[in-house]
């Protein structure tokens, strides 16, 4: 069976950080001087690990390395070793974690968030002078759990499960990274959180659930916050909203599609937009696509906001002169068809969200529709780690996924295919960890993840397990 999983950030095991990178500058003033590099090792950190920062092609026997915390003239010393006495000077940039070695390297222990940034090495001969330069950026991996400001970091989003509905099954509104401090949170029927559609609230600190103005008797909230809908019906079809409440409000939007594979009493007159493609990747174009538009159609507006503000107008069509004026939102990105339909170009996370249509006939009155868009980025590489790559018959061995992205789908392969469970393996909730107890024999082999997200997908390099007898 192929294995695959949504990478959920409450189970410990999705990480976020940039991947590391290290960039190389170095300048030489002494034609005399052997080149060196700097690198990483590991290449990729984790938060807690340890990092060695080392040197190659170091040959002079006297002169001076000085290590520091940035790039700049000012930035603080860790501290410079010379050569040619073994004496090492610790500076004000030293935190107690870091070690200097007599071939240049540093060395960086328990490494944290307050690590990340350039590392500068100065060589300065035996006149005082540097003769030259060289930096590299480090970056480390840290778990979201851990994340000083979480608020900030992990958003609130609602997931549809399942994403299309067939008349008269249930569906769950399924909360994803609700705030720590939540206080409340209300769920409204509609784009609007007004208390005329609210539907229910809840109250974090008594467990208790009110009932509101435009509950129907079939919705269910639960303590994460998800919402359960009953027996869903074509009046269900629509946008439902999210409010928690905390230090600082946050709304989360999402759209309810009915299976029309299944039930075929769709009412047919309903103006409706469908994005394509449902989602896009930053730097791609997605087409608002409208339909069931009605006759004798006088101006088409359309707004990034469900709110009709000249502040959110992104453009103003006017059928008759077939003539477009751009509104403040505009963009320069956005181009408005003859049907009303509108193209979004070179699209980015800015443009995710909710819009809103509004038409007006020509006996002047409105009808409105809302489209929400959902833009992703390309997932990152992903890599594998693994207690120990050479294990002995009948002991126990953990891989571990790592990836930069959230929400991320993963799948574990073994040697390039997709991995078939046995009763000896054992995967996490968010299955970023794959666990085998006992190992046998034909478990030797490459392992690799693959992380995707509804626009791309990548697989890490492969972590080959050698199996030994006892």
């Amino acid at each position: 069976m192929e294995v695959f999983s949504v990478l959920s950030c409450k189970w410990c095991t999705h990480w976020q950080g940039l991947l590391l990178t290290a960039s190389l500058l170095t300048y030489w003033h002494l034609p005399t001087t052997a080149q060196i590099t700097i690198e990483l090792v590991p290449p990729q950190v984790v938060e807690g690990e340890n990092v060695l920062i080392r040197i190659d092609n170091l040959r002079e026997n006297n002169i001076t390395l000085a290590w520091y915390r940035g790039m700049s003239i000012k930035s603080p010393q860790i501290g410079q070793y010379t050569l040619a006495t073994n004496v090492t000077e610790l500076g004000p940039g030293h935190s107690g974690r870091e070690t200097l070695y007599s071939n240049g390297s540093l060395q960086i222990y328990n490494v944290t968030q307050e690590d990340i940034g350039f590392y500068s090495l100065r060589i300065i001969n035996s006149h005082a002078e540097i003769v030259s330069i060289a930096s590299i950026y480090l970056n480390v991996y840290s778990p979201v759990s851990n994340s000083k400001d979480p608020i900030s970091t992990a958003h609130p989003s609602i997931e549809s499960v399942p994403p299309r509905i067939a008349e008269g099954e249930s569906v769950l509104l399924l909360v994803h990274n609700l705030p720590k401090n939540l206080m409340s949170l209300f769920w409204y029927k509609g784009v609007f959180a007004e208390k005329k559609f609210e539907l229910t609230q809840h109250i974090r600190a008594t467990s208790s659930s009110t009932q509101g103005p435009a509950h129907s008797g079939r919705e269910t909230v639960y303590s994460n916050g998800s919402l359960l809908l009953h027996n869903f019906t074509q009046n269900d079809i629509g946008f439902y909203t999210l409010r928690t409440m905390n230090r600082s409000h946050r709304v989360a939007h999402v759209q309810l599609q009915l299976d029309t594979s299944t039930c075929c009493n769709l009412t047919s007159d309903q103006l409706k937009i469908e994005p394509i493609p449902q989602n896009v990747a930053v730097g791609k174009s997605v087409l608002l696509l409208v339909y069931k538009v009605p006759g004798e159609i006088q101006t088409f507006f359309w707004y990034k906001s469900v709110y009709r503000t000249d502040k959110f107008k992104i453009a103003e069509y006017s059928t008759a002169v077939k003539s477009t004026i751009w509104g403040l939102a505009h963009s320069g990105r956005e181009m408005v068809h003859l049907n009303g339909s509108m193209l979004i170009q070179n699209v980015t996370e800015n443009d995710a969200g909710l819009y809103m249509l509004e038409i007006l006939h020509k006996d002047f009155k409105t009808e409105r529709a809302y489209v929400q868009v959902h833009v992703n980025n390309p997932v990152s590489w992903p890599f594998v780690r693994v207690t120990d790559t050479m294990v002995r018959v009948q002991s126990s061995v953990v891989f571990t996924c790592f990836s930069t992205d959230p929400g991320v789908s993963i799948r574990w392969l073994f040697n390039k295919q997709s991995l078939q469970l046995t009763g000896r393996m054992t995967l996490s909730p968010s299955k970023c960890k794959l666990s085998i107890d006992p190992v046998r024999r034909e478990d030797a082999g490459k392992y690799q993840c693959e992380v995707s997200n509804p626009v791309s997908s990548k697989t890490s390099l492969p972590v080959s397990l050698t199996v030994i007898e006892e």
